[in-house]
């Protein structure tokens, strides 16, 4: 391997800040990258810390800890932040963390929020005006709190000196793009089969499997119609309208979907609607009749029984709901 220049010679440095609860697949997919990008290269261009509020130890959702380098600290400008942050990401958005992030914004610093960690920067006002995107689970939680975000479902968006990814393996896809940049390709590629990756994806590719993978079908015009519902939770289409759209009869469709999903139309969207529901009530503070109309239910009685029959529980205490407090229906 030819010697490096100089300038590439110089190390770049990723300062890992870990919250409490922080998935670990997504940090530990974007620590090994710059190991291996080290390895490759031949030199050390890229160093690390590991920092979090009170420094000492970082716990992941997993339940491991990691020894930290130290607390939130002053950093250079040319260092690049990775946010990486999982479950009760709310919860865990001090206002220390998110003072410190505004401020190392100021100072010039790049950030990236790896899995929820957007739901920080944007709580720190980093993602004002800004294209962004988040974990799946928790884009419809986003929307209702930042609906002025421009959020996608990218694995990852780079957007100036703000950097989002979904989650997951997304961290990869994030590191080997910006290997590629500092280093071409082929080093970015090299690292790739050191991961046995063989796909990198980039910020054009959504997140999420195609409706046909994600049901083990292979049924265009079954595909289309769930996505057709998947696009129209707030305002569902009767099953006659998505019969229509698709060139099928009412009675040819409830066929399609006995005989491929074991349901009707109507359940099949039923369980979508209440699977969104759940995902806002665990991820946002909106109240439940809220909740209720932006999943399509205009009475909150019908919407309380439908999530008891689909989950066993209210929706009241799927929320916690401080004792005393009573559903409307």
């Amino acid at each position: 391997m030819p010697a490096p220049s100089p300038e590439k010679a110089l190390s770049r440095r990723f300062v890992f800040v870990l919250m409490p609860e922080f998935t670990l697949l997504s940090f530990a997919g974007a620590l090994d990258a710059l190991r291996l990008a080290n390895r490759q290269l031949g030199f050390e261009a890229y160093s690390w810390r590991l920092l979090g509020e009170g420094g000492g130890t970082a716990e992941c959702s997993a339940g491991s800890r990691f020894q930290l380098d130290g607390d939130l600290e002053d950093l250079h400008h040319d260092d690049t932040v990775i946010l990486c942050a999982g479950t009760n990401v709310s919860r865990h958005a001090t206002p220390k963390l998110i003072s410190w992030l505004r401020r190392e914004a100021r100072r010039g610093v790049t950030i990236a929020g790896l899995c929820t960690a957007a739901q920080v920067l944007a709580r720190a006002g980093l993602l004002d005006g800004k294209r962004a995107t988040i974990h799946w689970e928790n884009h419809d939680g986003f929307l209702e709190d930042f609906p002025e975000i421009d959020l996608t479902k990218s694995v990852y968006v780079i957007d100036g000196k703000v950097i989002t990814t979904a989650g997951g393996t997304a961290s990869m896809d994030l590191m080997l793009n910006l290997l590629a940049r500092d280093h071409g390709s082929e080093v970015a590629n090299a690292v790739a089969d050191q991961q046995i990756y063989t796909s990198i994806r980039t910020d054009r590719d959504t997140q999420r499997l195609s409706v046909p993978t994600r049901i083990g079908v292979r049924h265009p015009k079954l595909a289309a119609v769930i996505q057709k519902m998947e696009s129209h939770i707030e305002d569902p289409i009767s099953p006659a309208t998505l019969a229509q759209e698709v060139g099928l009869s009412t009675r040819q469709l409830e066929r399609l979907f006995r005989r491929y999903l074991n349901r009707s139309p109507k359940r099949y969207y039923m369980e979508l609607r209440l699977s969104r529901a759940r995902n806002l009530l665990m991820q946002t503070d909106m109240n439940v009749i809220n909740v209720a109309l932006a999943c399509g239910f205009t009475s909150p009685s019908h919407f309380s029984k439908c999530y008891r029959t689909q989950y066993g529980t209210t929706p009241y205490r799927e929320r916690g709901s401080q004792p005393g407090e009573k559903a409307t229906g």
